[in-house]
């Protein structure tokens, strides 16, 4: 271990131009803030008006294959071959998923964005604002920009990624990802160039995603203090992310980031829960399974939906503003779930990539924006207190009118800081590791100077977009960063479908495979290092006398070990 890490090196032709390119963007900002604004503002909107079919097409895909991988044989081919072991439990596995995958975004808009929706509907809501019909979109809506759509964009290159890496054989890089659909030599002079502008794509990504935790947080400092809301307060949040983040992926994965999403999980489950207790319970659940149903059955016409017949461009700022913010994050995040993902088979590994995160988001919706909704329908103004002080105000006046207000903001808060500070912490790991020469199956640690160079970055053009324009800026900035991930993510759905057909064909654990090239299914070895832990099931059971005055079965290390079926006739 020691001798790989000794042996690491950082890649200059990957880190240097996309880091050089950011600190340009920097320096142009800070000379001439208007020239960045509007630099920035062309390239979105040629982004959002040429290629919103694109964004739209791919998502929908995307989500369509995860499902199938819940079905087909492919589910039972594990990461890394069936005598692989994981690099954790499963459980902390998921928990880590999920908060990579939420960060700080649906916590800043699950209270404000629908009620924006219901009072400012796309024109093919006929009925008008307020209506019953705009509630039911705006539900819908929510739905489709922070569930299946979202989970499938990150969880489907994930695996892409650790079936290359583990069962390919191919290098920690995301040129590897390509091997499917690509011949290696086109692959070994383009993925230089794929890595820099994955590099580029996922700052942006971060730095947007960053600017909802800043503002975030700054606007429940504000309301808990009494401090006025602006530039400074903003710098001092987001410098504390930074600095978080950037220390917990400097400790590992099996450290910090794991440590903060056992944390993060539980206040999850446990905010979440008084919300829907203290909150418009019946309310809540009404709406929350009417409006599951009417996204399930509108799936594809909302999932394609570009708004173009009605031509107001509504949808441009809303689900294509989100699919261009997970796209930017998709190449980074996927070699971060893809290594993570060690050990477990598709089928597993889609569970966690794709559906709980999706069900929980869908139950964090409910709750958070039933409650938004029914308390603005009842003249307590949560659209009003986002019209007048922004978008992070909706969550905090929906917590002032529950109980327990002083308990559940500082909560609340805390949930935020650390829901973004996993996430940021998960990708810029993978960040490093992009950058870094020596990355094994083993030791997938990067240098933590990288971590550092490429937290810091980020964290500066976050300031620099939230104190210009707020959240317009964050939106410009994940529109620019989504444009070339979503061209990667063609070649990624391609490659996928590829090995779904015939995974036997790439893997190189063929023994994996029976006579017919069918994966073959395999029982999950304990985490490594776990291989003496004994359960209290296990426990009970060996203390229960057997029949006959039989032994009660050992409990050694290798109980989990197949045995023979002639030795059990024996």
């Amino acid at each position: 271990m020691n001798e790989n890490k000794s042996n690491k090196r950082i890649k200059w032709k990957i880190f240097l131009p996309p880091w050089l390119i950011l600190v340009a963007i920097l320096i142009v900002s800070s000379v001439s803030y208007d020239t960045f604004t509007a630099l920035m503002t062309s390239a979105q909107n040629y982004v959002v008006m040429n290629f919103q079919w694109l964004f739209s097409s791919t998502a929908l895909i995307a989500t369509i294959l995860m499902a199938c991988c819940l079905f087909l044989p492919i589910k039972n081919v594990r990461f890394g071959g069936r005598n692989c072991r994981p690099m954790m439990k499963y459980s902390t596995y998921v928990w880590i998923v999920l908060c990579t995958y939420l960060a700080a975004g649906i916590l800043l808009w699950a209270c404000a964005e629908p009620l924006i929706h219901i009072y400012n509907p796309p024109a093919n809501i006929t009925e008008g604002a307020g209506s019953g019909a705009a509630i039911r979109w705006a539900m819908q809506t929510m739905f489709l920009e922070w569930s299946f759509s979202p989970a499938a964009i990150y969880g489907l290159p994930g695996l892409l990624f650790a079936f290359v890496f583990f069962n390919m054989k191919k290098s920690y890089s995301l040129g590897s990802m390509f091997s499917p659909t690509l011949r290696d030599g086109v692959i070994t002079r383009i993925s230089p160039a794929i890595e820099c502008v994955s590099l580029f794509c996922l700052v942006c990504g971060i730095a947007a995603s960053m600017g909802f935790g800043v503002m975030l947080l700054s606007g429940g400092v504000s309301d808990l203090f009494g401090i006025k809301n602006g530039t400074y307060l903003y710098i001092i949040c987001g410098t504390a992310i930074v600095v978080a983040f950037i220390a917990s992926a400097a400790s590992g994965v099996l450290n910090g980031i794991r440590i903060l999403s056992n944390i993060n999980s539980t206040a999850y489950f446990i905010l979440g829960g008084f919300v829907l207790l203290a909150g418009p319970t019946s309310y809540i659940l009404d709406l929350l399974v009417e409006n599951i149903g009417g996204y399930l059955t509108n799936f594809f016409t909302i999932g394609l939906w570009t708004s173009a017949s009605a031509g107001d461009g509504w949808s441009r700022w809303w689900p294509t503003f989100y699919i261009c913010c997970w796209l930017a994050w998709m190449p980074i995040a996927a070699l971060f779930l893809g290594k993570i993902s060690r050990g477990f088979t598709v089928r597993e590994a889609t569970m966690a990539l794709f559906v709980l995160p999706s069900i929980f988001s869908m139950c964090w919706i409910g709750i958070f924006s039933g409650t938004a909704i029914h308390f603005d329908l009842n003249g307590i103004g949560i659209y009003d207190a986002v019209v007048a002080n922004g978008t992070e105000a909706g969550v905090f006046t929906v917590l002032r009118n529950l109980p327990l207000s002083q308990i559940t903001i500082p909560l609340f808060l805390l949930i935020a800081f650390f829901a973004f500070v996993t996430a940021a912490d998960s990708n810029t790991n993978a960040m490093a590791g992009l950058c870094s020469e020596g990355m094994t199956t083993e030791d997938t640690e990067a240098p933590m100077i990288l971590k550092i160079l490429w937290g810091g970055i980020a964290g500066i053009l976050c300031l620099v977009a939230v104190c210009g324009t707020g959240i317009d800026g964050i939106k410009a900035l994940c529109n620019v960063g989504g444009f070339p991930a979503a061209i990667m993510f063609v070649f990624f759905l391609v490659g996928w479908v590829k090995i779904m057909i015939n995974p036997a064909k790439y893997d190189v654990y063929q023994e994996d495979y029976d006579e017919h090239g069918h994966p073959i299914k395999s029982k999950r070895l304990p985490p490594a290092g776990e291989e003496n832990h004994i359960g209290l099931l296990d426990r009970l059971k060996s203390r229960v006398p057997k029949p006959n005055g039989a032994p009660a079965p050992s409990l050694s290390s290798d109980r989990r070990e197949s045995v023979p079926v002639s030795e059990i006739a024996k």
